[in-house]
């Protein structure tokens, strides 16, 4: 029998193996499969066959697997005890004996199919390259170009592989352009069908906001200011609580920056959607009534039980602490992490105590009226 001897597979192999990371073994096993489904197609095979492919030198080697029987009933996948006695004398009726077989052109078929399997084995091993690098990179901000919009998508072209941007993923005041440049946040990192990594970008999360604020505040990338928290309506209002530990620093004021610089570079970034910087505190309290910003308030009473703040506001102050639509409340409370936070004027809450006590005075009247009658 001659076998069918490449060492350039072996050198080629072991070359995958030191380069990028690729098994040897698992690259054999992989041709040796892909060969035997190759010789049932090629040669239109209903044989049990197998492929043996030597580990050192690359002779490749075919197998025609058949059971010892008394009588051959199918001489494709039996063979006669008789003859197997003549392979070898240890073979008994039950077992099963390889049978070396060299068909006609299987040498070219093996090449080509080894040739297609290390190709297909080293896009495997490529994709999982960078689908180990995107996804060490989650929780960063990448750059892309844009190639296609629609109103499901925005797919960006990030160098290696492709983004995707879902539409809840979108900044609902933006419009996406082919060929534009745009920045997102890598939230997770997916395998396609066929295995090809994909980046689910986001630009309306909180963490993009987060984010951002790290590339432009250095205090806060050097760990000097702490983010405590971020709400968000995407393409309309952040408010984000910060706070520093060192007496020294004014953690608000370090992030505007000097006349707004810093904090207009992030504006610019997410296309004039508005930020409120707040100082983060310890008392729920006074961290509620920062949260408010930018409206002035009076009071603030908390049922921290009840994850439920009171709070009152000068009159005219009213409109501008609920926000259009609820949208300053609802961001507040998100920041805090408040169930609820309930609003009223100053002029709300002096009716409302004036009720209270009315309603007193009537149960107490009533209370005496009863104690007469009896």
């Amino acid at each position: 029998m001659k076998a069918i001897d490449n060492k350039e597979l072996i050198l080629a192999l072991e070359e995958l193996e030191n380069e990028k990371g690729i098994k040897k073994s698992y690259v054999i096993e992989a041709i040796e499969t892909a060969l035997v489904t190759a010789y049932k197609r090629n040669f239109d095979s209903a044989e049990n066959v197998k492929v043996v492919i030597d580990k050192q030198t690359g002779a490749t080697h075919l197998y025609a697997v058949k059971e010892v029987v008394e009588a051959v009933e199918d001489s494709k996948l039996q063979i006669n005890v008789e003859q197997a006695k003549q392979i070898s004398k240890k073979l008994e009726i039950g077992d099963t004996v390889d049978i070396e077989i060299v068909p006609k052109d299987f040498g070219r078929i093996a090449a080509q199919t080894a040739k297609q399997v290390i190709v297909q084995k080293l896009r495997e091993a490529e994709r999982e390259i960078i689908y180990t690098e995107f996804n060490d990179r989650k929780g960063e901000i990448v750059s892309g170009i844009i190639q296609k919009v629609d109103s499901n998508v925005v797919i960006m072209d990030l160098g290696k592989l492709e983004g995707i941007m879902p539409a809840k993923e979108k900044i609902p005041t933006e419009n996406y352009k082919v060929n534009d440049k745009i920045r997102g946040y890598v939230q997770d990192v997916v395998k396609g069908v066929k295995g090809t990594p994909q980046v689910i970008v986001s630009r309306a999360c909180p963490d993009f906001v987060r984010k951002l604020f790290e590339f432009e505040i250095p205090e806060i990338y050097e760990g000097l200011i702490e983010i405590k928290s971020v709400s968000r309506d995407p393409g309309y209002r952040s408010k984000v609580a910060v706070y520093s530990n060192n007496e020294n620093i004014d953690p608000v004021g370090s992030c505007v920056g000097q006349k707004g610089v810093r904090i207009q570079n992030i504006i610019n970034e997410l296309n004039g959607e508005k930020i409120d910087v707040i100082e983060w505190n310890q008392d729920p309290a006074i961290y509620i009534a920062s949260a408010l910003l930018p409206a002035q308030v009076l009071a603030v009473d908390i049922k921290e039980e009840e994850k439920f703040a009171q709070v009152i506001v000068p009159d005219d102050q009213l409109s501008l602490a609920i926000g259009k639509a609820g949208q300053n409340a609802r961001l507040a409370a998100k920041l805090t992490n408040w169930e609820k936070i309930d609003i009223k004027s100053e002029s709300q809450f002096r009716k409302m105590i004036e009720n209270m006590q009315n309603e007193n005075e009537n149960e107490d009247e009533e209370e005496n009226v009863t104690e007469v009658e009896e």
